[in-house]
């Protein structure tokens, strides 16, 4: 575990809970207002690693739940406590193992509370100063939280900053400021029934080409599975659609997404279109798949090949089904097939009770290989910490796997113009897996996503 040492970080510390003592909330100097009519993030459909406390569904499948977890109501902050965190019911109990680690070394008392919606529970709580210090969630609720005003800046070295996985720390910014600590990541890959289909396919032609093979033999039912359904899922289609260059946002000077530019109908987005239509038309996507029909056709050996992510690794366990973990094949003719990157992340509120303290919990423990694989063995992620990572990965083939298959991989867009694209764009893609024109499609969708975000 990192310590802070020395006897001036100590004091400030101390005078910084003596001056809050009070009560006083802390607030933040420069408040961003949210854009009107600006909604909650709406998650694709079947995307279960985008629910609203950011994290996959089956992760609390097992976990008994308590008075206070099965409660739908906020936690009460105890305002006795000098740090207060929430989190969801699965990560809590590691958390509080850390927290209370923490207390002792500081002599404050910490408080782990779990919140069963984290994001919206939050910012009422935050509104009316009864909030947390800290909270744990999906990176990209961060625009929406900065507009808010809700979250502060995190203060960290360049030090600890190298110590992440680059994509990992990328995705914790926001107009170049970092505002979280990460974790874990998560993206997409190809789940491969190794009994159906033994080697990696060299090429999404290739893909096809077994799964054909297979189906026209009868060993299997389906050449490939992901979410679809007939509502569309912009989550899994984005592989493809950004396969040529193309996808949802362009970029601004600094890097960021940019709302302003959206690329859902240029020529580049369109030519990941058609590649949409032509999986459509080999077999490879289907509107009447969703989520729960693929895992279930997948855990039955009716299909060599699903592109999912770690959280449908569970059931394929559970399935006895022999899998191996690829990166989602490459189009033979250029295109580059590149999923979306998810991070798992710690926030720091901007009305924190005892900012110091919650700045320095983030920034020392949370960077702490001994706190990251604990936060490993409960959501079976990659650690966001390159030592834990590097340390998990030698001994787990999965992880290792995932990691492979998210490199290079572009977080997922943090900022609130999102909310806009997830129903257009997914509607989109059932619609040309459905056999609709896929530049007209798209130009829909693009004047419909231009007309939301305003």
């Amino acid at each position: 575990m990192k310590r802070t040492t020395g006897a001036i970080a100590m004091a400030g510390i101390t005078a910084l809970l003596l001056t809050a003592c009070g009560g006083e909330a802390a607030t933040d100097d420069d408040p961003t207002t949210p854009a009107a009519g600006e909604t909650e993030s709406e998650a694709p459909a079947d995307d279960e690693e985008t629910t609203d406390d950011g994290d996959a569904a089956d992760d609390t499948a097992d976990e008994p739940a308590t008075d206070e977890e099965a409660s739908t109501e906020p936690p009460v902050r105890d305002q006795n406590a000098e740090l207060v965190i929430w989190s969801d019911d699965v990560r809590a109990p590691i958390l509080t193992e850390f927290a209370d680690e923490f207390g002792t070394e500081f002599g404050i008392t910490v408080q782990v509370q779990v919140a069963t919606d984290v994001r919206q529970q939050f910012k009422d709580a935050t509104n009316v100063d009864q909030g947390p210090d800290i909270i744990v969630g999906a990176h990209d609720w961060l625009g929406e939280l900065v507009q808010n005003g809700t979250v502060a800046p995190i203060q960290m070295s360049e030090d600890v900053q190298a110590q992440f996985v680059p994509e990992a720390l990328e995705a914790t910014k926001f107009d170049g400021q970092i505002y979280g600590v990460p974790y874990a990541t998560e993206s997409l890959g190809l789940i491969r029934n190794t009994a159906l289909a033994p080697e990696a396919p060299s090429s999404m032609e290739d893909l096809i080409a077994t799964g054909q093979g297979l189906v026209d033999s009868g060993d299997a039912d389906q050449v490939m599975v992901t979410p679809v359904g007939q509502q569309g899922d912009a989550y899994h289609a984005f592989p493809w659609l950004s396969a040529f260059g193309g996808g949802i946002f362009g970029t601004n000077a600094e890097g960021g997404w940019d709302a302003e530019n959206v690329i859902i109908g240029s020529p580049e987005s369109i030519q990941g279109g058609e590649k949409i239509a032509w999986l459509a038309e080999n077999g490879a996507l289907n509107v009447n798949i969703g989520g729960t029909e693929m895992e279930a056709l997948f855990g039955e050996g009716k299909t060599p090949y699903m592109v999912s992510g770690p959280w449908a690794i569970a059931n394929v366990d559970g399935a006895g089904i022999e899998y191996a973990i690829d990166p989602i094949p490459d189009f033979e003719d250029g295109g580059v097939t590149t999923p979306f990157l998810g991070v798992q992340m710690f926030y720091v509120s901007s009305k924190a009770k005892n900012p110091a303290i919650a700045q320095e919990f983030v920034n020392q423990y949370v960077p702490s290989v001994e706190l990251q694989l604990a936060l490993f063995e409960a959501g079976d992620r990659p650690p966001a910490l390159q030592a834990a990572l590097d340390q998990v990965s030698a001994d787990n083939e999965d992880i290792a796997a995932w990691a492979a298959a998210g490199e290079g991989a572009p977080p997922m867009p943090n900022i609130p113009a999102m909310n806009a694209v997830w129903g257009p764009l997914g509607q989109a893609t059932s619609d040309i897996v459905g056999g609709a024109d896929p530049a007209e499609r798209l130009a829909a969708a693009q004047d419909e996503v231009v007309a939301a975000i305003g």
